[in-house]
């Protein structure tokens, strides 16, 4: 079932480089702004009608995985979609789910492949979703999401692709920004932590007693034989399990709950 995510406020770290592309966006949800009008006005302004953002919490997305959409695009079109069970049968969602690459697409792409992907089609018709393209994202966690810039023309003609083959880049970088600074602040706020709450693996457990005993991650790394990438994967592991802010408050409770002993 199709869980609808609403633009609340968020409190998200800003600080570092922002592209240009995604200052708007970013700045007015740091301020507490209603950041829908901004995400509208990015949307039309790359030449799209709506957009629509979908993250999958398990490894493949189907009609029995855990999903959660934002749209700008009518919420009668996610009743719809999750009704119908779209998500298997949306060949947008297959095709970014298979492979890192954006897919532009328009009434002749996957017109005749079957019944049911034709009867997607006319149905996303009468809710003004003709063409556009879909950007497959991955997160830290390896968790699929998907981004889609929607538009209501049918075809997409020589100045059209032209057009979308110009910004694409934009709109890949837009599609991680809006993923990784505010989707997924807005699911922990809706759901909470996905890991939290989960036992350590022994690994983890090895790294936090290591950091507990004072050792930086580039002597974990050659103690435990694993790169530093790795020891930081683990240590990231450790503290969305234990809701820690940092590796010193995950050494605090994971001593105080009794799961190391230093």
């Amino acid at each position: 079932m199709l869980g609808l995510l609403k633009l609340t406020p968020l409190q998200i770290c800003a600080s570092g480089y922002v592209a240009p592309i995604a200052q708007s966006l970013v700045t007015a949800v740091a301020k507490g702004d209603d950041w829908e009008p901004v995400v509208q006005s990015i949307t039309r302004g790359f030449g799209f009608d709506s957009l629509m953002y979908g993250i999958c919490l398990d490894p493949q997305p189907c009609a029995e995985s855990r999903q959660f959409v934002y749209t700008t695009a009518s919420p009668e079109w996610v009743r719809r979609y999750d009704k119908c069970g779209y998500v298997d049968i949306d060949p947008r969602v297959r095709k970014t789910a298979a492979k890192a690459l954006p897919i532009v697409w328009d009434q002749r792409t996957f017109r005749g492949v079957s019944d049911q992907i034709d009867d997607f089609l006319n149905d996303a018709l009468t809710f003004g979703i003709a063409s556009g393209i879909s950007i497959p994202i991955r997160d830290a966690h390896g968790r699929p999401a998907i981004m889609t810039l929607n538009s209501a023309i049918p075809l997409n003609d020589e100045v059209r692709l032209a057009q979308i083959n110009r910004n694409c880049g934009e709109f890949m970088l837009f599609g991680q920004y809006f993923h990784e600074f505010l989707m997924t602040a807005l699911l922990d706020k809706t759901i909470g932590p996905v890991n939290q709450g989960k036992p350590l693996s022994p690994r983890e457990r090895e790294c936090l007693v290591l950091v507990a005993r004072g050792l930086a991650s580039e002597d974990i790394s050659q103690r435990m034989s694993i790169t530093v990438r790795t020891v930081q994967w683990h240590f990231d592991s450790v503290r969305a399990k234990l809701g820690a802010a940092n590796r010193q408050e995950a050494v605090a409770l994971a001593i105080k709950r009794g799961i190391i002993i230093v």
